[in-house]
């Protein structure tokens, strides 16, 4: 989909089919349809032609499909998304998400971009072409997402301005540096002014911030944010003028909190989002359809929940002729059987029927996995590396939250044998490690994660928000060195380890990210992974989602780089037993 398609629109035909003069390519019969301009339902036939909706009435269709009174509603949107969460290649997670009547996506590409810069970048938007789903992009801000941590490739202004062109690319996307706006650092500043000086949108990435500083950077026409957790917070940034995207991803669950900020007079200024969603939830639990699903159990309109999920994300984003079921609109609709069970029965694209009950119509199946530079080349490691010598009595632990990426900065008493500080099972304290793997560089990091619930052995993992280092949490050097090795091995890949023995693995060769096997493939040996770690003593829901948040340094409030423990609230790093406050 492009804002500047209208150019081709068939202005003479559409008039003459809207005004029942000529017969209509298409039209659905019996139609409950779901307007989100006026939040009500309206009865007739949808008359489509050449791919956008002509008119809601009495129509006759060269082709004629009678919905016996089922609901239709736009397409639903994404607002911010990273498909390489998914943990596949884009045309699969497409496979995943259309069939559930998600039709468009506006997605951050910063994950790979941390790993191959702009080789990803032009990999993923070119990979998505000619889907049944529009992906439209923001360019990522920070890469690196800090100067706290190692990444693959760094992208300044000059590297993304040619980009922000192109009609697929929307703006300058979660701008989490928030210190670098507020403080006018100028790299983070230029790419801010290239986006607004081509007319884009700048989103937000702001946990926690309030009062002048909140200012300061909505001030710089940061116009959206998806870090809120609280009702406080997303009404306090509803009030600075942000766009509030609520998100509910397999591991940040912020609905239930923010459920009540939708209401007649908010739902334009809302959106939802996944964020982060592995294969898993994908396939079992949904995408876009089951927020929705979700806001209505919450207690909110069903209509309002389908506008949020539809056209206050397309005009936030300033995408036209999208999000609606009306004439003149891209015909992008999606049948359900009901507005509370939000079942989706078919999926229009254009017109063109892509979905029907949970599955794909027509369209490519499989494709050839990209040829990427390998990205996954480490340090030789020794069994010294990972030990920590005991210099105090009292160390600082991360604090794992359940269902959030904020962590807690916690100060525990040093479980400590022979003169080290070592995992200590019981206090649920587990030995975390950050290796560097881009550049087969020393820099890895060693402290220590609660929360978790690992009894024994090992999970690895070459996903590590945002730089995407190997990240390992073990209760053992042992089991922890084998863990980072088959990583290498699988050239990146999530795996766990007991006893010195690969009980499961996942390889990731896509940039140590992506699969190049089918989702239902992948969700399977996902399934197989979490089994392991619940045998293993684990107690999260999403153990390798959670793992992967350690090492993100913008989101409070202790986290871990390949650089050492980073303080988010003072932006430095710190040392393991420096627990003075």
């Amino acid at each position: 989909m492009s804002r500047t398609r209208s150019a081709n629109y068939p202005i003479d035909e559409m008039i003459d089919v809207a005004s029942g003069r000529t017969r209509a390519g298409l039209v659905l019969k019996n139609a409950r349809v779901v307007n989100v301009f006026t939040d009500d339902i309206v009865e007739g036939d949808i008359a489509i032609h050449a791919g956008y909706v002509a008119g809601i009435g009495d129509y006759v269709g060269s082709k004629v499909i009678d919905l016996h009174g089922h609901y239709v509603a736009p397409s639903f949107f994404d607002g911010h998304v990273h498909v390489e969460s998914s943990m596949v290649m884009p045309l699969q997670y497409a496979r995943a998400v259309v069939p559930h009547g998600t039709g468009a996506v506006v997605a951050d590409p910063h994950e790979i971009a941390n790993v191959l810069g702009m080789e990803g970048i032009m990999y993923m938007s070119k990979s998505m072409r000619g889907s049944a789903l529009d992906f439209f992009i923001m360019l990522p801000s920070c890469v690196p997402s800090t100067d706290l941590e190692t990444n693959g490739v760094a992208l300044d202004f000059l590297d993304i301005k040619p980009l922000m062109t192109e009609h697929y690319v929307l703006g300058l996307a979660e701008a989490m540096n928030y210190p670098g706006v507020i403080y006018r650092d100028p790299d983070v500043l230029h790419k801010i002014r290239v986006a607004l000086a081509m007319g884009k949108r700048v989103d937000g990435h702001a946990p926690g911030l309030d009062g002048l500083d909140l200012n300061a950077y909505v001030v710089a026409r940061i116009t959206s944010e998806h870090e809120c957790t609280t009702l406080d917070e997303a009404r306090r940034k509803l009030a600075a003028g942000m766009h509030i995207h609520i998100r509910e991803g397999s591991t940040a669950r912020d609905l239930k909190a923010l459920a009540p900020l939708i209401q007649p007079h908010t739902a334009m200024f809302c959106s939802f989002v996944t964020d982060d969603r592995n294969p898993l939830d994908l396939l079992t639990k949904g995408h876009i359809d089951s927020m929705i699903r979700e806001a209505v159990e919450y207690g909110v309109d069903p209509v309002l929940a389908i506008k949020v999920a539809t056209l206050s994300t397309a005009r936030h984003y300033g995408i036209q002729y999208a999000g609606a079921v009306a004439p003149g609109y891209y015909a992008d609709l999606v049948v359900l059987d009901s507005l509370e069970r939000v079942g989706v029965e078919m999926v229009f694209k254009r017109g063109v029927l892509v979905a029907k009950d949970g599955r794909m119509v027509g369209g490519r199946e499989h494709v050839e996995p990209p040829r990427l530079r390998r990205s996954v080349n480490i340090h030789w490691l020794e069994p010294d590396d990972f030990r920590v010598p005991a210099k105090g009595d009292h160390i600082n632990v991360i604090g794992v939250r359940t269902h959030q990426i904020v962590t807690d900065r916690l100060i525990e008493e040093a479980p400590v044998r022979d003169g080290l500080v070592v995992p200590d099972p019981d206090r649920d304290i587990t030995k975390v490690t950050i290796i560097e793997r881009h550049n087969a560089s020393v820099p890895h990091s060693v402290g220590f994660v609660k929360g978790i619930g690992l009894q024994d052995g090992a999970m690895v993992s070459s996903i590590a928000h945002d730089s995407h280092n190997i990240v390992a949490v073990a209760t053992n050097d042992h089991d922890l060195i084998e863990a980072a090795i088959q990583v290498v091995r699988m050239h990146g890949g999530l795996a766990v380890v007991q006893g010195g023995r690969v009980l499961e693995s996942l390889p990731l060769p896509i940039a140590g990210l992506m699969s190049d096997r089918p989702i239902e493939e992948v969700s399977e040996r996902l399934g197989a992974l979490k089994s392991a770690t619940d045998r293993l003593g684990v107690t999260l829901d999403e153990p390798f989602m959670a793992m992967a948040f350690l090492s993100l340094p913008v989101i409070p409030e202790l986290k871990i780089t390949d650089r050492g423990l980073v303080d988010v609230e003072r932006f430095r790093i710190i040392d393991l037993f420096d627990v003075e406050e």
